[in-house]
């Protein structure tokens, strides 16, 4: 039997028989996935110790990085520059790309956030109604402070005095 006899033809694409539609490899498009992006933005600080941005969201009272969904026809870069500068007031480059975490948010819908280490290159703190307060914090305070175990872990993960 031959390759093309042996795919039965799906909605959108062929399936090989045997393989359930559980088993189908998404592309990301295919994915119901919610896609976001941000930054974990450093400087040094005044007595030389390195520190990092985390922001407090007042809608969920909490302490994370800043981050946000992807619009449509932006890349992941594009999101993270945008999304921090929209919830820090900070202008940054890119340093380096850290890595993405999934989970569920708060609709219970699969997320995969990705993150760069980035530096300040201009801008100021602005509070708005997404982020009310930005703290500078070293990165032993920002593991104390981050509420969520994954931002936790993507901030062990790399020396970030090290990177760029």
């Amino acid at each position: 039997m031959s390759q093309a006899a042996s795919m039965q033809q799906s909605s959108k694409q062929q399936i090989p028989q045997g393989v359930s539609m559980a088993a189908k490899i998404l592309n990301v498009d295919e994915a119901k996935l919610v896609k976001a992006a941000g930054g974990v933005v450093r400087r040094n600080g005044s007595r030389g110790a390195m520190r990092v941005a985390i922001v407090h969201r007042p809608g969920y009272d909490d302490w994370s990085f800043p981050k946000g969904k992807v619009d449509r026809g932006e890349t992941l870069e594009q999101t993270a520059l945008r999304e921090v500068e929209e919830e820090t007031g900070l202008r940054c480059k890119l340093i380096a790309p850290l890595g993405c975490t999934a989970y569920a948010d708060h609709k219970g819908r699969d997320k995969v956030a990705c993150y760069w280490l980035m530096d300040v290159v201009g801008g100021r703190f602005r509070a708005g109604s997404e982020v009310d307060e930005v703290r500078w914090v070293t990165v032993d305070e920002a593991l104390d402070l981050l509420s969520y175990r994954r931002d936790r872990a993507l901030l062990r993960a790399f020396d970030l005095e090290a990177t760029g």
